[in-house]
């Protein structure tokens, strides 16, 4: 795998990952339909959108490994979801096949599994549980990747990314559980991109937090090591005090879940 592109690379994920990519890779292509710092050496800048599968199939010419990163990254309006995290995703893999890609690396989400009860461990084998339209979109990209890998041979990894933030730190309790660093989050991707053969797999995108309720011990073989430990973080917030609600608290996936709820909680096993 030595062309890449990154769609959505104008994103907090995709300059962390343009930057820890400097050089690693003979082309690096960077895809956002917003501006872009200047190309550096290995790299080409393509402005598109996610939307038009034509420009898609064409900023995939050449390319090996595609790391989709491109969407709406969080809730929002149907039609914005439907336009970006539905049709967007459809048209990635649909130009990844059609132009020969070997691989698609998808940024799924935590919250494609976020109305699992937070005691839970959760492995890859979990059963879908989105808990916001947001999770819906997410769970079919996993789906989608699994039949383009199935169907059309193409090989797929999706990530559940957990809590990513500039700055590069935790904020909240959920946080201790769900945060990924920038080091973390780019040695995952890399670990996807560099592997030489795997068919379809699902990852935590998550660091070494103590407290953490996921599990990646079905994709050890990936040699991801995260590096980093939100418990360094943990006494300077709960020091604060509590900051979730009592339907936040009891899920995985935190707020996504709270809002709009108007379920019995007692329900949702």
């Amino acid at each position: 795998m030595t062309h890449v592109l990154i769609t959505g690379a104008a994103g907090s994920i995709g300059r962390a990952l343009r930057e820890a990519f400097s050089g690693r890779y003979t082309l690096l292509r960077l895809a956002d339909i917003a501006p872009q710092d200047a190309a550096a050496p290995g790299e080409e800048l393509v402005q598109a959108d996610i939307r038009d599968l034509a420009a898609m199939e064409q900023a995939m010419q050449g390319i090996d490994c595609v790391v989709h990163l491109a969407g709406i990254p969080q809730e929002g309006p149907w039609d914005e979801v439907e336009a970006l995290n539905i049709n967007g995703c459809y048209n990635v893999f649909e130009a990844a096949r059609r132009q020969g890609v070997k691989r698609v690396v998808f940024a799924s989400s935590n919250h494609a599994v976020g109305f699992h009860r937070r005691e839970r461990i959760l492995g890859d084998t979990v059963q879908p549980r989105p808990d916001t339209l947001y999770g819906v979109s997410k769970v079919f990209g996993e789906a989608l990747g699994r039949m383009y890998a199935d169907k059309f041979g193409l090989s797929v990894a999706c990530l559940r990314i957990g809590t990513f933030r500039r700055p590069d730190r935790p904020i909240e309790p959920r946080h201790l559980l769900t945060w990924i660093s920038h080091r973390d989050m780019s040695q995952l991707v890399g670990c996807c991109i560099d592997h030489p053969d795997y068919h379809f797999l699902v990852a935590y995108g998550v660091s070494n937090n103590t407290r953490s309720r996921w599990s990646n011990e079905s994709v050890s073989f990936l040699g991801y090591k995260p590096q980093d430990d939100s418990e360094v973080y943990a006494s300077e917030i709960l020091a604060k005090g509590p900051s979730e609600d009592i339907v936040s608290a009891q899920f995985h996936g935190g707020p996504f879940c709270a809002e709009a709820f108007v379920g019995d909680t007692d329900r949702v096993k």
